[in-house]
């Protein structure tokens, strides 16, 4: 009767409470699984109640009837421990005593879980940080203490990559400016810059430089003429040979022209039957060779002498074999001494024979150092052109003008290594022909600027 009610008032413990005989264990698994199937229990605890008293009020009981399941504690042992009385109508039912002591249990479990969970957590932070050993923490000692100096090292990398930018931009810039420059225009550029800078360097050094003591030469020096102007001027108007002054202590012969041109001009060279050979050496044509009277070079000294100290005009003369007569004039002309390769300095072009001498910025014989067969200064770099020339010039790379070249009497093929003028009028026959075109005679003379015939 008893089972039957169990079963009519609340089904779900069919399976769980079958017979009260199986005692205190099988009423804990009751309480148990009522709690975990989440049926509403009401404890019955009144006013006042405690472990060792027992509930007996029925005006309490009123007041928890509406629930279906009461739960309440019963009578406490001598350990403390107090039991439940489950209340299922019609069935009340005890519960042992170890259900306080299993509620404390689920108590301290659920604290061990807290602190569990706490350590693992700590334990989980602190193993993400790797534990720093004994060599490590040197480390990181020394490391602190280097830490300014790589600070500056990546300072100084930062800074010289910034320079390495600014050179590479640079580069990029002057390499686009080169490549909108062929090389004929580079070339240009710079031999305009060298003639600038060797103008100056000329001027310096004729108003700076002298073989001749600081006071000056003896008076009987100073009274001897220093070109043919100085004589011309004196009265001497008949062409010739002449002494000048030449220090210290000594003098030169030159040669004369008064009567053709006036004023008075000193002739350097003379080319008129190719009685003398101008293919020479340097120390020849240093100290110069040949006979005043027809053919010579007066000498690369003399002609620096000459021209050192005073501003000189440049006349050269052409004759060719057909009998036309033509000249250049140059109204700024110098010569430098053998230390500097006896530079030349010549400009101011006028005359009926064409500029040669800038024939164009390819070939531009100012500013060009003086070439032998025996001693290469021209600025052509696969050989020598004074030995290809056979002459001694003031070669470019090679030349536009040669007039120490060798003497032809006629027409000639092959390498153009006689007198040559590139601006004479003949010039494009040869081209059409094949045949050079020869030059009769050729005189190269000076005479001071500031002369008025």
């Amino acid at each position: 009767m008893q089972h039957s009610n169990i079963l009519n008032s609340q089904k779900s413990l069919k399976y769980l409470i079958v017979y009260q005989s199986f005692g205190e264990i099988m009423r804990v698994a009751a309480a148990v699984f009522l709690l975990n199937v989440g049926l509403i229990l009401c404890v019955e605890i009144p006013v006042g109640y405690n472990r060792t008293s027992s509930f007996t009020d029925p005006t309490e009981r009123n007041a928890n009837a509406g629930c279906s399941i009461k739960l309440k504690p019963t009578d406490c042992d001598e350990g403390g421990f107090c039991g439940y009385q489950v209340n299922l109508p019609p069935l009340t039912l005890k519960l042992p005593k170890e259900t306080k002591l299993l509620e404390k249990t689920v108590k301290v479990v659920k604290s061990l879980t807290a602190t569990v969970n706490k350590m693992k957590k700590r334990w989980l932070e602190g193993h993400q940080k790797k534990p720093t050993n004994h060599d490590q923490a040197i480390a990181n000692i020394k490391f602190r203490k280097d830490d300014k100096k790589i600070m500056a090292l990546e300072k100084k990398v930062k800074a010289l990559t910034t320079s390495l930018q600014y050179a590479r931009n640079q580069i990029n810039w002057l390499q686009s400016r080169l490549e909108e420059m062929n090389a004929d225009t580079v070339l240009h550029y710079i031999k305009k810059e060298l003639s600038s800078i060797n103008n100056t360097v000329n001027t310096l050094n004729n108003k700076c430089y002298t073989t001749c003591a600081a006071e000056g030469p003896p008076a009987a020096i100073q009274a001897m003429p220093q070109d043919c102007s100085d004589l011309y001027n004196r009265g001497i108007q008949k062409s010739g040979i002449y002494e000048l002054a030449y220090c210290p202590n000594n003098t030169f012969p030159v040669y004369c022209e008064m009567e053709s041109l006036k004023g008075g001009w000193t002739v350097l060279q003379s080319r008129k039957d190719g009685s003398v050979d101008f293919n020479r050496t340097w120390a020849d044509y240093k100290n110069g060779f040949g006979n005043l009277s027809t053919e010579f070079w007066l000498g690369n000294d003399k002609i620096h002498f000459l021209t050192k100290s005073r501003k000189m005009i440049l006349r050269i003369e052409i004759e060719d074999w057909e009998g036309v007569r033509q000249y250049a004039e140059y109204n700024q002309f110098s010569v430098a001494d053998e230390k500097h390769q006896y530079r030349l300095t010549i400009a101011g072009y006028s005359g009926t024979a064409g500029d040669a001498m800038h024939y164009s910025k390819n070939y531009n014989h100012d500013q060009k150092y003086f070439t032998t067969k025996d001693k290469d200064n021209d600025m052509y770099t696969s050989g020598n052109c004074g030995a290809y020339y056979s002459s001694g010039w003031w070669f470019d790379a090679c030349m536009s003008a040669n007039l120490n070249g060798k003497y032809y009497k006629k027409i000639y093929k092959g390498v153009r290594n006689g007198i040559f003028w590139g601006t004479w009028y003949k010039i494009q026959s040869e081209t059409l022909n094949g045949y050079r075109h020869p030059l009769k005679t050729v005189r190269m003379l000076i005479r001071p600027k500031e002369i008025v015939p």
